[in-house]
């Protein structure tokens, strides 16, 4: 008996990796780069550290806040919409399963299978059938606001306290060198699992994100650099 063939595709990894990638990409640059313009500016290592927790903190909470009002926002939407599918079931129910076979015509079903189909479906579940295919919303994709927020939070400070680490550890006098140095290579590190996971270049995946990681630290390092001479 031959043996039943299933593709693997990397499609299922998108939503959950954009958002942990985004997460502690950002924990990682934003709190490095903080960490660079205040140490360039000559401050005092225990100003460095506090500096570099008041940003992971500052960080998380508005990563949280972000995504909680935008996938919220999302939901909201979400629902405005499913109950007017509901009231159009409810008042229409032959316009509705109408439409619901237009759609499975227009995916490639011959007018009677499709019109079967849709009876079928609408009679199993109605406004599920809608909500999948006439508005493109499943269970599975929906908008969940407090998950979002908090897995956004959770990765950004996994982030931030890499290069917190650093300062830690690092000999206070080389702490510039070891936190940019240490920060690329967790960024190079982070880009090249993303890319590995979702099926795509690792080598670009890798050169993408040091790149810009790069640019952003040294602009940072550059205008503390500049005011720390000023003072």
């Amino acid at each position: 008996m031959p043996r039943r063939h299933r593709e693997q595709h990397k499609l299922k990894n998108v939503g959950w990796l954009r958002a942990a990638v985004l997460g502690a990409n950002d924990g990682i640059v934003s709190t490095s780069s903080l960490i660079l313009g205040v140490a360039a500016s000559h401050a005092t290592h225990n100003s460095i550290l506090v500096t570099g927790v008041a940003g992971l903190v500052a960080g998380a909470m508005s990563m949280a806040t972000g995504e909680y009002v935008s996938v919220q926002s999302q939901a909201d939407t979400e629902q405005a919409a499913l109950e007017v599918e509901r009231a159009e079931l409810h008042e229409n129910p032959k316009s509705e399963h109408h439409e619901l076979t237009g759609i499975y015509i227009d995916r490639g079903l011959d007018a009677a299978l499709a019109k079967q189909v849709a009876g079928k479906l609408m009679a199993h579940d109605a406004l599920g059938a809608h909500a999948r295919d006439e508005l493109g919303i499943t269970e599975t994709l929906s908008a969940k606001p407090l998950q979002a927020a908090f897995a956004s939070a959770l990765s950004f400070s996994v982030g931030a306290l890499l290069p917190l680490l650093v300062i830690v550890l690092a000999p206070p006098e080389n702490l510039i060198p070891f936190v940019a140095v240490a920060s690329l290579f967790f960024l190079a590190l982070l880009g090249g699992v993303a890319a590995k996971a979702g099926g795509a270049d690792v080598t670009k995946g890798i050169m993408r994100v040091t790149f810009w990681s790069a640019l952003a630290m040294g602009a940072t390092a550059g205008i503390g650099a500049m005011f720390g001479t000023l003072t």
